[in-house]
């Protein structure tokens, strides 16, 4: 079966969301997004601030519920799982890049990468570690894997957490504004690093960018306004 005819990854379908914030009424944030992101996608999400692109990427990595319509994510319908099962869904299909990096302050960049392999199984594997080191090198840290992060700049310590992100070699990849912090040289290095990833192995990934650059650079674009899906198109330059 190709990609194309294979059940997609993640299927949202009429979701909206809808918080109580003290005032009379609720506030809806999300209108009825429909949307599906097909196996080994490379999307970018975009939108101006306050459109909703935060909400929705926390409802795709299963940390907020929706308040109605349906959510499946590699073939398991999310609505009525609970607390277990949602961990478990997240830990073996997800992989999240958010705007700050949270990495562990007492451990080394090489420990914080292979830390959802130390969560997941409770020991790292040789195999792991050298995984760990080699995304450490791709994302140019190769001399800093025994650093702490307050020995790393702001920009060393996000790509110590995009590298984490991908150690367990998610289905799929969530990303907050990955490059966000990074000069345009160390951010096409990045892009690469996600982009070879994607090629090789199969691997998601769903965008939250600012940069025109790197949408273009995209697959497909998803653009949010005011809580709905505006426009949904191929990007303009993808590249591997």
């Amino acid at each position: 079966m190709s990609a194309a005819d294979s059940p997609p990854l993640v299927a949202l379908s009429g979701v909206r969301k809808r918080y109580n914030i003290g005032l009379p009424s609720e506030v809806e944030v999300l209108h009825g997004i429909d949307l599906t992101l097909a196996r080994g996608e490379f999307v970018a999400l975009i939108g101006p601030s306050g459109s909703g692109k935060s909400t929705l990427l926390n409802l795709l990595g299963l940390l907020e519920p929706p308040t109605a319509g349906h959510y499946t994510l590699a073939g398991q319908r999310v609505e009525g799982l609970d607390d277990d099962g949602l961990t478990r869904l997240r830990r073996e299909t997800l992989g999240f890049v958010f705007q700050f990096h949270h990495l562990l302050p007492a451990f080394t960049a090489l420990e914080n990468v292979t830390l959802p392999a130390l969560a997941r199984d409770g020991r790292v594997s040789t195999a792991l570690r050298a995984r760990g080191r080699a995304l450490l090198a791709g994302v140019g840290l190769a001399a800093a894997m025994d650093r702490k992060p307050r020995e790393l700049s702001g920009g060393m310590q996000q790509r110590v957490a995009i590298a984490r992100a991908l150690v367990l070699q998610p289905a799929l990849v969530l990303a907050d504004e990955p490059t966000g912090n990074l000069d345009t040289a160390a951010a096409d290095e990045v892009f690469g690093l996600m982009r070879r990833l994607h090629a090789d192995e199969g691997t998601s990934f769903l965008v939250v960018t600012h940069d025109p650059r790197l949408a273009a650079r995209c697959d497909r674009i998803v653009e949010i306004v005011d809580g709905r899906v505006a426009r949904d198109v191929p990007a303009t330059h993808p590249a591997a």
